[in-house]
This record gives structure tokens, sequence and C-alpha cells, in this order.
């Protein structure tokens, strides 16, 4: 059972009177109360999308250079409103100020990139016979249902929106549950530039989620979020042939080579691992290290996190109920043998705080090793060799990505070529150049969810063959 304290800081649907969900969010600092709000009705989920498929049409028809300009619009209208974006966001999932100011920026980057990117979203051409050709069309999929997480709320949701708008799609976004308030403002600003219904956003957890999904209306569904949410969308979609786009769990593994600096290593390992109080979808979540290393990179990596935990700049977990469940995957590595190291407790007082952690002599067996923990905690394993290590990395279910840190280039290539996952990153955590995209793999999810072959992700391709009228032998 929670604690009082517990259950003033979590965050949970109930059913009002209703009948409706009710969205009650507390802010992670303190406990206090941010706000209530009612769910979207099974009528406002129908009507709400019966609208985006009558505007589907007209949209599809409007000219990508228009439509990019709206979305540049849209962009201008975010950055307008970026400040506000980032308080709310800071009040309901605790993030940083700056922090969340700069996931807002981001989000207004990504539409004025994809304002760009729709209009020469273009085809492909194959020559046939002299005076014949076949040629592709992208066209709209039809109605976009993105369901997006409450992590980077507004980066992540202009990504898929930007996307599926721009190529002529009309979208009905459900923000996450966990930032009602904000999720709610962003759509107040996106719907603004665009013709009546061709953007949409609806409130709501669960609930609403799953008669979004189910509805035999919608042609593409774009999950960012958990991964037995992802299963259940690719269930629903099995039944109404709705393209699918996920990015789930993960369970990212670093794995750290014996020639390189430790004390590097561990600022490496930190970062990827207490970022954002391990609240993203690509932190570290296991780490094997070689045993040349491993006594002086723990060393470090504690220094790491103590550090962490007295200035006082990691943020809290989003509420209680990430708390009790991060708590109880450390709670279950310690009673199985491992050491918390660093952090491992409880803190006392208001607020889903949890400090940075270091668990050591973990092994493959222990939940915190298998699953996503998506808290502050950096579990370590010392390995032989670096053999060892790749194939401890390549285990699980999750192939979302994993980093390598090692100064060799034959065990960067042999990581690359080994490991199950949509993204390799050598010699830093985090990274990757502007406009990147992957697909993750496994229980992590499916297809392409950023970049420019998202665009690719939200359209379908019409082919043409073309070539002259014949004429009747002797006429």
């Amino acid at each position: 059972m929670l604690t009082e304290t517990a259950q003033k800081t979590t965050n949970q649907p109930s059913a009002g009177s209703s009948g409706r969900e009710t969205l009650t969010i507390r802010n992670p600092r303190d406990g206090s109360l941010v706000g209530t709000l009612a769910a979207a009705s099974a009528d406002d989920v129908d009507r709400t999308l019966a609208a985006a498929a009558a505007a589907a049409p007209a949209w599809a028809a409007t000219d990508p250079e228009t439509r990019g300009n709206l979305l540049a619009a849209a962009a201008d209208v975010l950055a307008a409103a970026a400040q506000e974006l980032a308080e709310l966001n800071a009040v309901e999932t605790g993030r940083p100020l700056e922090e969340a100011l700069g996931g807002v920026l981001a989000g207004v980057g990504t539409l004025r990139q994809y304002a760009q990117l729709g209009p020469v979203h273009r085809g492909r051409s194959l020559r046939g016979k002299q005076l014949a050709a076949d040629y592709t069309v992208p066209e709209p999929r039809g109605v976009v249902v993105a369901l997006t997480p409450w992590n980077d709320p507004v980066a992540v949701a202009c990504g898929l929106i930007g996307a599926a708008v721009v190529t002529g799609n009309t979208v009905v976004h459900k923000p996450s549950e966990r930032c009602p308030h904000l999720g709610r403002r962003l759509g107040e600003l996106l719907t603004q530039p665009f013709p009546p219904h061709v953007f949409a956003s609806l409130d709501g957890g669960a609930d609403v989620g799953r008669l979004l999904t189910s509805s035999p209306g919608v042609d593409v569904i774009a999950h960012v979020g958990s991964t037995a949410t992802g299963t259940a969308i690719r269930l629903a979609a099995a039944g109404t042939g709705a393209h699918v786009l996920l990015e789930n769990g993960g369970n990212d593994a670093l794995l750290i080579d014996g020639d390189v600096d430790p004390a590097w290593a561990a600022e490496q390992a930190a970062l990827g691992a207490f970022a954002n109080s391990g609240q993203i979808c690509t932190s570290v979540e296991r780490i094997y290290v070689h045993q040349d290393i491993a006594d002086d990179f723990l060393a470090a990596l504690v220094l790491e996190a103590e550090r962490r935990n007295a200035d006082g700049g990691l943020a809290p977990l989003v509420d209680d109920r990430l708390r009790v469940a991060v708590h109880a995957q450390v709670a279950d590595a310690v009673a199985s043998g491992a050491t918390a190291a660093a952090g491992g407790q409880l803190p006392e007082g208001p607020g889903s705080w949890y400090p940075a952690t270091v668990l050591t002599g973990c092994t493959q067996d222990m939940t915190v090793m298998s699953e996503e923990t998506f808290g502050p905690v950096a579990p370590v394993q010392v390995v032989p060799d670096f053999e060892t290590g790749l194939e401890l990395a390549r285990a699980g279910n999750y192939g979302l990505a994993a980093s390598v840190l090692t100064a060799g280039l034959e065990h960067a290539q042999r990581a690359v070529a080994a490991l199950p996952v949509g993204t390799v990153k050598i010699n830093h955590v985090f990274g990757g150049a502007p406009g990147g995209a992957a697909q993750p793999r496994g229980a992590s999810g499916t297809g392409f969810g950023y970049g420019p072959e998202l665009l690719d992700e939200m359209t379908t391709v019409k082919v043409v063959h073309i070539q002259p009228p014949g004429t009747r032998a002797g006429s």
C-alpha cells in the first residue's frame, strides 16, 4: 500500500461522477495539486474521428506548399508560447524548467523541419520502353491517431503531428494522461493555423486510447510509450488494418571495453543513466564493464551519482506510481545479491524523488538487467572480456538502442554487426545527426518514428505506368 505522501503524488486516472475518466495531476516536486480535467467521452472520440475523416479528402488535395506554410505557422505559434508550455511541463512532470523549455524549442524546430521537408517529399521513377515510364506518387494514408508520452511531451508530439499533417493526413492526438494540462494547451495552439478538423486533440487515459486505436476509421496509429500499450495496439490494429508505428520500451545496454579511460566512461554512464532522472526512452538501462577497468570505473560512477544526489540537480520522477516501480526493481536486485553503492533508498518527505543509484554485483537474471526501469538507476555487471559483454548486451527482447565505449575499431565494428537494435552509438551515449532516424526492433517497436523517413511511413505509394496509346494494325 502507498503511504499518504505517495497517494498525494500519484497521478492516475479515476472515474468521475459523469462516468468519464478524471485526470488529477499533482506536482511531483511537492505533491501540490496542479489541476483536474475530465477526459473525453466515447461520443467525443466518435465525433472527433468522424470529423477528421470528413476533413481528410480536402486536406489531402491541398497542395504540399500550402500544407508546409501552415505547418510553419504552427511552429511560430508554438514558439510564441514556449515559456508557457515549459512551465506546464515543469509543474506536471517535474522536469527542470530549462530542460522543459529546450524540449519545447526542439518541437518548434521539428515542425519547421517538416514544413520544409514535406513539400519536397517525392516519388521515384523507372524507365521502361523508350516511350514508357513507371513512377510512384506518395499519397496520405488518411486519419492518423498519435499517442504521445509525458517524458518529452512537446518534442515527440511535434514530430509525429508535423510529419502526418504536412503529408496530407488529418490527425487526432491524445497526449499522455500524466501531463494533460500541457497536452490540452498544446492542442489549442496547434489547432489555430489549420482548417477545421485537420488537427484535433483529446484528453484521456487508457480508455480513450483504446477507443481511438480500435476504431476501424483510423488509418495510422503512431505510439510512443510503454511496450505493454504497444502490444495492445498491435493486436487492435490487426483487426482494423491500421498502419502501426511504435517506439516502445527499451533495455539499452552500455558496453565498456577495457581500453578506455574509466573516468570518462563513468561520465558517459552517468549521463546515460541519470539524464532526465533516467526517464528517456534511450536511457542506459544496464552496464557491462571490462574487468580490467571495473574498479576505477565503479569508483568514478559512484562519485558521479553522489554528486548529483548532493547538488539537488536531479529532478523527481513523474509520479509516485513510477517511483514505486523503480524502487521495486532496485529492492529486488539488492535482495538477489546486488549492492547499492550509491542511492537505492526512498527519500522522506513530499514529492516523488528518487536518488541516482548505482548497483554493483548485478547478474543477468535480475529484473533490473532484463526489463526497462525508467529511473535514475545504473546497474553494473563486470565481465571478463569484450566478447562476454557483447554477448550479454545482445540478450533480451528489446531492440531500441545500445552504446559501446571502445578505442578499438575492430570491437566497434563487431558490436555494430552483432547488436540487434535500431541504433548503435559508439563512444557517446546520446547524440546523432539532425534529421536522423531509426527503426526499433523486437519489443521496442516498429517503423521509423522520426526523421525524413517518417514522411514515408505517413504515406502510401501509388504506382503509375504510362505510355502512348496504340493504333490498330492497318488503320
